[in-house]
């Protein structure tokens, strides 16, 4: 192990018995230190005076939802729609690679900003509120196709699971994660915590979004999609595991899945955009 992997190591299992003590004695504190690392990003957010090169010529628009706003950026074109939507510690910058070959298809780009990402607001993100922000921007440019990376490819999964009727006719996920408890399992099992926070996160869930950790999954929720799609996940990916694209896909009845090695979690590649361009258009470009 490197020098730097160490001390890394050593920082974050610091920080594990750090919480693993604070929970015996002050057990509220202990869950919000452990749910904000586990909810608040810490890169990904954008200036409106240092935009990058790919976002400066764009519509920009802000809208408002709640006591949240969040940040849409668009690419005009003819009056077929296309919906982009981020993961963790991102922003709409990410999709710099993936619009030259969308662009060829003439359509409208709208790429959005997460929650407490870009130049969208809020400290905390979560799935369901982004799924409530990507409703709000469907529901005012009418999309017909969703394209979701990491994160952003579950919440897209969760919103069409809320939404049915929308305008979406065809979805694409990237790398997305399906089953949250696989998500807080892993942070746990990272950090060393004991058992009573996993309870602790769960009641904040159950109180906070209605539901338990276990019941939120991705691949439950696309058993009831029936629009077409295609789920893409690379063997080697480190950042989501390869079965957690297998689940979503294999209950998604009209969606056919992509296995690619070797692109990682970005899932950047020629070839593979050229297939997504042939199932959104019906043609290579």
């Amino acid at each position: 192990m490197s020098l730097k992997k160490s001390i890394r190591f050593l920082v974050v299992k610091s920080v594990g018995q750090y919480i693993n003590l604070l929970s015996l004695v002050h057990p509220k504190k202990a869950l919000h230190v452990s749910y904000s690392l586990f909810s608040q990003p810490r890169i990904g957010r954008l200036s409106k005076e240092d935009l990058p090169t790919i976002l400066q010529n764009t519509i920009k628009e802000t809208f408002q939802h709640n006591e949240h706003h969040f940040q849409t950026y668009t690419w005009e074109g003819n009056e077929t729609k296309i919906l982009l939507v981020h993961g963790w510690e991102s922003n709409s910058a990410r999709w710099e690679k993936t619009l030259p070959y969308l662009q060829k298809s003439g359509s409208t780009i709208i790429a959005i900003d997460a929650p407490a990402h870009g130049q969208s607001s809020g400290k905390e993100f979560n799935v369901p509120r982004y799924a409530e922000f990507i409703n709000k921007a469907v529901e005012k440019y009418n999309p017909s196709i969703i394209i979701g990376h990491s994160i952003g490819g579950a919440a897209c999964v969760f919103h069409q699971y809320l939404f049915p009727e929308s305008s979406i006719k065809k979805m694409v996920i990237l790398g997305a994660p399906s089953d949250l408890k696989t998500l807080i399992d892993n942070y746990i099992k990272m950090l060393s915590l004991n058992p009573k926070i996993f309870s602790l996160m769960e009641n904040r869930y159950l109180e906070n979004f209605n539901f338990k950790i276990d019941a939120f999954s991705g691949a439950k929720f696309a058993s009831h999609i029936t629009i077409e799609g295609i789920v893409v996940h690379d063997k080697k990916d480190k950042v989501v595991s390869f079965e957690e694209g297998k689940k979503i896909a294999s209950n998604w009845k009209s969606a056919r899945f992509i296995e690619t090695s070797g692109l990682g979690h970005a899932l950047h590649d020629d070839d593979l955009y050229q297939e997504i361009y042939s199932f959104l258009f019906g043609a290579k470009k």
